[in-house]
């Protein structure tokens, strides 16, 4: 990987994600390592590490395009991170199309979705608020074909 290293990577989304937390209240950049560390268990790429470390830096506003654009990054880092991010009023299936039309993509979004599924993760949340998310991540694994036996497999690319 060329321009800014793993490591400057990981300081630049600890430095973004500091004062975040999540939906359970946890600090954010817990979810995070956690894509990371799935990634890298899934066999990723070093490109596919450092678009973990960044998956949710534009979608919660802690950087911005701009930034993405201008950073010593290689194009597909900044493709894959851009596929990760969900804009604004964008339906799951134009989501999800950009995800299964970007090479490595589906590897960082599965580790996302496993980390986000965790029942002991949602296992903090309140019913009503538990059973959404499980719903509306179940319906996001269909459309990407990470069905369990897919996931059991390790084909998730």
């Amino acid at each position: 990987m060329s321009g800014l290293t793993l490591d400057e990577v990981e300081a630049i989304a600890r430095e973004a994600h500091a004062h975040e937390v999540d939906v359970t209240g946890r600090p954010y950049l817990e979810h995070v390592q956690a894509v990371v560390d799935g990634v890298r268990e899934r066999g990723g790429s070093n490109e596919q590490i450092a678009a973990a470390w960044l998956h949710d830096t534009l979608e919660n506003d802690v950087l911005t395009r701009d930034w993405l654009d201008s950073a010593e990054l290689p194009q597909p880092v900044k493709d894959l991170v851009d596929a990760m991010t969900k804009r604004p009023g964008e339906s799951e299936e134009s989501y999800s199309r950009r995800i299964l039309t970007t090479k490595g993509a589906l590897l960082i979004k599965d580790a996302d979705l496993a980390h986000n599924a965790d029942p002991n993760r949602l296992a903090l949340l309140d019913e009503r608020t538990r059973n959404e998310l499980s719903d509306k991540y179940t319906a996001l694994r269909q459309m990407l074909g990470l069905t369990a036996a897919a996931n059991a497999h390790g084909a998730s690319l």
